[in-house]
Order: C-alpha cells, then structure tokens, then sequence
C-alpha cells in the first residue's frame, strides 16, 4: 500500500511559483475590488441625514434702521422642518429668544433635502463683537452657530 501511495505522489507535480504567485495576486485584487465597492455604497447611504438636518448657509448683517440680520439656513435632511424659534445673544449661555422675525417663505417651511429658508431679524449688532445664534426647527436638533459682525 505504501509504495502505490509512493508511486502515485511521485508522478504528481504541483503548479509553478509563477502561478501561484499570479493566482493570489487576482484573489488579493478581487478582494480589494469587493471591499471597495461595499465601502462606497455604505458612504454613499450614510452620508444623507434622516429626519431634520439643519446648516448655516450664511449671514447678512444690515446696516438699516433699526440693524438687522439675515440668515440663510439649508435643511439637508430628509424630513421637511418648521422654523419655530431664533436665539441670538452674546455668548453662548446669554441666548435671547427673539419674536420680531420675518422668513422667507413666510411660513418658516425649509423643505428636505436642499431647501433653504431666510430668516429676517431686527437685532442691534455691534461691530466687531461675535453672535450665538440657535435656530429652532418645530421637530429635530437645532442649529447652533457664531459669527462676527463686521
């Protein structure tokens, strides 16, 4: 039994190292090629927000009378927002709850994905001095930043 085992190995050959060699390059290529392509459809999905997702697009600061500032906020989320409540102060522990404000559109509505509402407030600004603002969807996380007046 043994020399039948012998005989039948010793007629074997195996593959040649450059073979081999060229066979774990296109399963090591094949994998890459997967992974990657997983990786950018996950990126691709994770990167839209679900429900309200609101950004600061800019601010205007108008030099009328009385002063004003205008704010441009952009939902990138997937659920459409109400603007409900604008804060301005300071500092951001001294945030004032402002009531003379002016959207557009007038409702305060900043429809999903991409939509952008102005927002019109009459606000005394200095020059020079840095703003808190907090901006208040009806539903979702608001949107809290600063900025300078110029």
């Amino acid at each position: 039994m043994k020399i039948r085992l012998r005989r039948i190995f010793r007629n074997e050959r195996g593959i040649s190292p450059i073979l081999a060699t060229l066979l774990l390059i296109v399963i090591a290529v094949a994998a890459i090629i997967v992974t990657y392509a997983w990786i950018t459809t996950y990126m691709g999905g994770a990167t839209t927000h679900a429900g309200v997702y609101l950004q600061k697009e800019a601010v205007s600061w108008g030099s009328g009378t009385p002063k004003n500032i205008t704010i441009y906020v952009r939902n990138s989320g997937t659920a459409d927002a109400y603007i409900d409540k604008v804060y301005i102060g300071t500092s951001e522990n001294n945030l004032l709850l402002q009531t003379d404000v002016a959207f557009n559109p007038s409702t305060g509505f900043v429809g999903k994905e991409g939509g952008v509402v102005a927002i019109y407030v009459n606000y005394t600004w200095t020059s020079g001095q840095w703003y808190y603002f907090r901006i208040a969807p009806k539903v979702g996380e608001p949107l809290t930043f600063q900025a300078k007046a110029p």
